[in-house]
């Protein structure tokens, strides 16, 4: 086990501008290593991310919480793997206030790198700063996942979360892009191999959620006695009301269409 000391040490060779590389047999150098040889055994995307997040608490001991962040195939975001339940409550809240550290890395024409030091002081974020704040969290880090081709662009983030303002520092920052590569990578490989099963997985919930929708507008459409697209838009209004996806909403009204009825208007 690698004393603090030889940490510090290591982590000021890394980001010293003398060296051109991290020592080739320090501690940090030695994670790295052992974390490539994890993640290229590793069989699925969520083993990746697993995988990923161990090692950025051993990496960044100021991280108190870590998350990712992906991009849903019609441009919502999803938290799939994460180091505890504030993180996913952080992740949440930049989901639905469409802002954030996150949200702006992941963003495909977002500037990769999210960083701010003290979340008290930080403009960008008028709605979710102070939320986070609220939360504990003094200062964030997210890096954008890149995995290359076929797109290029960015798939998600990786979002270190410390309790403390101005809590990561240069080193932290730079091994968590090193992190972020890592993972980027490991992503592209992983989707060659589950590709086909993810895109049948989203064939069959597109086909459920077709569905499920269906059975939604029958049911208002014979409480309400209006046509199919009116029932639809009825649908669709509450959805965004109430800041619920639109199948999760249908697939509810269906379930529970005993106990429930959508607002009029």
């Amino acid at each position: 086990m690698a004393s603090e000391l030889e940490w510090q040490r290591d982590k000021e060779a890394f980001v010293s501008q003398k060296a051109s590389r991290p020592p080739a047999h320090g501690p940090l150098a030695q994670q790295f290593a052992e974390l490539t040889a994890g993640l290229l055994a590793a069989p699925t995307v969520e083993d990746v991310l697993r995988r990923v997040l161990e090692a950025t608490t051993l990496l960044v001991p100021s991280a108190d919480l870590a998350s990712f962040t992906l991009i849903d195939p019609d441009g919502g975001f999803h938290t799939p793997a994460e180091t505890g339940e504030v993180a996913v409550e952080l992740d949440r809240l930049q989901h639905r206030f469409r802002e954030g550290p996150c949200v702006e890395a992941a963003e495909p024409a977002g500037p990769a790198v999210a960083v701010a030091p003290d979340l008290t002081r930080e403009p960008r974020w008028p709605r979710w700063a102070p939320a986070a704040a609220e939360l504990g969290v003094g200062s964030v880090l997210s890096t954008a996942l890149i995995p290359g081709p076929p797109t290029g662009h960015s798939i998600g983030a990786h979002n270190v979360y410390s309790r403390s303002a101005n809590g990561l520092d240069d080193a932290d920052r730079d091994a968590l892009l090193l992190l972020a590569t890592h993972a980027s990578l490991a992503l592209a490989a992983t989707d060659a191999v589950t590709r086909g099963r993810v895109q049948a997985e989203q064939l069959r919930k597109a086909i459920d959620s077709r569905d499920v929708i269906g059975q939604a507008k029958g049911i208002i459409m014979a409480r309400r006695g209006v046509s199919a697209d009116e029932a639809f838009d009825i649908l669709r209004r509450t959805s965004q009301n109430l800041n619920v996806k639109l199948a999760e909403l249908a697939r509810t009204l269906a379930s529970r269409h005993t106990e429930l009825d959508l607002p009029a208007g």
